[in-house]
Order: C-alpha cells, then structure tokens, then sequence
C-alpha cells in the first residue's frame, strides 16, 4: 500500500496533510495547477459536508479524498476535450514555476511525470486511461483500488493502464547539468541573433508550439523545422527589443522565461535530447502565467538569472 495513505482514525490535521499529494494527482491528470487545486477545494467540501459520524466511520480519509478527487477530475476530463476544442489556438498543459515551490511536500511535483513532454503525451490518452495510467504508475495505487475510481474491474484497469503506457516512448532523459546547458546556449544565441548558433541547437525537425488561449499574441500553428524555429526565434527578439530572458526550472526541467519590465510573458519549456532541442513548448495565455507572475513579484531584487 502506497504511503500517506493511513489506517485507523486520523485527526483533521492529518486529514489537511493529504492536500499536497492530491494536488499532486489532479495537476497531473488535468495538466492545470489552478483546476487541481479547485478539484482539491471541492473534494475538501465534500469531505466537511458529511457528518462528524460519517467522518468517523472512514477508515482512510486519504484514501477516501484521493477517490473523489480522482472522480472529479474524470468527470472534468471528459468536458475538457469539449472546451479545448473551442480553445482559440494550441492548448499546452499549465506550466508549473518549480523553482519556487515553498512547501516541501510540493516537491511531489518534481519527478519525470511532471515534465511538460509527459503532460502533453497524457493529453492524447482516453479519460479513463489517464486515470488509470497516473494512479497506477505514478502514483502506485493498486487495480483495485483504481477500479474503485473508474468504476470497472482491475483487469479492465489493468488494460486501461497498458494501453496508455504504449502512447509513451520511454527515452533516457538527459542529465540535468547537459540539458541545462543545451538550453543556456540556446538563450545566449537567441539573445545574439545568433540563427546558426540557434539551427546547430535545435534538432532538423523540432517542433515548436505556442498557447496564448486569445489573450496574447502567437502563431496560429505550430512552426516546424530547425531553420523556420531559429528564424521565428529571432524575430520576437526583434519585435520586443525589451524582453529580458531569465533561466528557470519549467516543471522539473530547465527552461526559460520571458519578462518586459519585470511581469512575466511567456513560459518556456524544452524536450532535450541527443544535445539537441526537440521540442519547444510556449505558454502566453496570461491566465496559466499567474504562478509564475507571483513568483517574479516576490524575487529579491537583484535576482535575475
């Protein structure tokens, strides 16, 4: 059995300690940071709706939460394909400022599942593969318990978590001192104007993918090639002379972040692999840039790489 989950009666205390992991679940099942911690909010509210005896009766109250919150966010995966293809432009998972994580429990985040390569592969998965997928393999819960979530017996689970596992293509992910630095070269030759510094970087057929969801300007589909990416790379810097880029960790990975008088506008995230850069992930929307916009208000002053 996984830990954090309890036997026996727990105090609420010990009933608020589960709110890291779930945030945790959530984030990754629905690759947005504020609609886990509204799936957290609810679930919370339907644990203090039931009664003191109802409580009581509940053997594992982190078990107990964990099931309803992965049920919300089963029901909001299956309305989130609607609303997303009603999304003006590509929709890229909410990127998480890892670097200002306080809370040591949130350092749940901080793994391989929490790379924005692996929440865009889980967005190609069925609802009831994901959860199943995330439970079971990121998490450790077992079938029968996952069953518990879907409603279905653990073999269908079991097949359900098969299935999503072959949409993954396990690749050795580079150490992070030579991601890091694959990156850091990158900036440098964007921030030069450097377009075969930046060719020699990038892979021949990476990918780069924008999301402003309407409120900021992007490209309108993702741009492919190592010539056309270094091109487009350079242009912005020539559109906003003011921009500053800054080397952050983007969901447990190095990335980079662009800033105009201090207020964050985009996110950047990366896929390094072989020394090169594959894939390119770019977030504008202003509303999944709200972490991060708090994180660069609270920064020293001073602090900028």
């Amino acid at each position: 059995m996984r830990a954090g989950i309890r036997h026996g009666r727990v105090s609420e205390n010990d009933v608020m300690t589960e709110r890291p992991q779930l945030i945790a679940i959530a984030y990754r099942l629905l690759g947005s940071l504020s609609d886990a911690e509204d799936v957290v909010q609810e679930a919370y509210g339907r644990w203090y709706a039931l009664s003191g005896r109802q409580r009581a009766a509940i053997d594992r109250p982190g078990a107990w939460l964990t099931t309803v919150a992965s049920r919300i966010c089963l029901d909001l995966l299956g309305s989130a394909r609607v609303r997303r293809e009603r999304y003006t432009g590509e929709w890229i998972p909410e990127p998480v400022p890892s670097d200002s994580l306080a809370d040591p429990a949130e350092l749940l985040l901080l793994d391989e599942s929490i790379t924005m390569a692996f929440l865009v592969v889980c967005e190609s998965m069925t609802p009831a593969e994901r959860v199943a997928f995330v439970l079971h393999d990121v998490f450790g819960y077992p079938f029968a318990e996952v069953a518990s979530v879907l409603g279905r017996t653990s073999a269908a689970c079991r097949q359900l978590a098969t299935s999503a596992r072959r949409r993954l293509r396990p690749a050795p992910a580079p150490a992070p001192a030579r991601s890091a630095a694959v990156v850091r070269a990158f900036k440098e030759a964007w921030e030069a104007k450097d377009i075969p510094g930046l060719v020699g970087l990038l892979d021949p057929s990476v990918v780069a993918v924008a999301d402003g969801g309407g409120l900021a300007s992007t490209v309108a589909h993702p741009v492919e090639g190592s010539e056309l990416v270094a091109r487009y790379t350079v242009q912005i810097t020539e559109r906003v002379p003011a921009m500053t880029l800054l080397e952050r960790v983007v969901n447990g990975r190095p990335g980079l972040v662009m800033e105009r008088d201090g207020v964050v506008e985009t996110v950047l995230a990366f896929d390094v692999a072989d020394g090169v850069i594959r894939r390119i992930w770019a977030v504008r929307n202003p509303e999944k840039l709200r972490p991060w916009r708090a994180a660069a208000r609270c920064r020293p002053a001073g602090r900028h790489r």
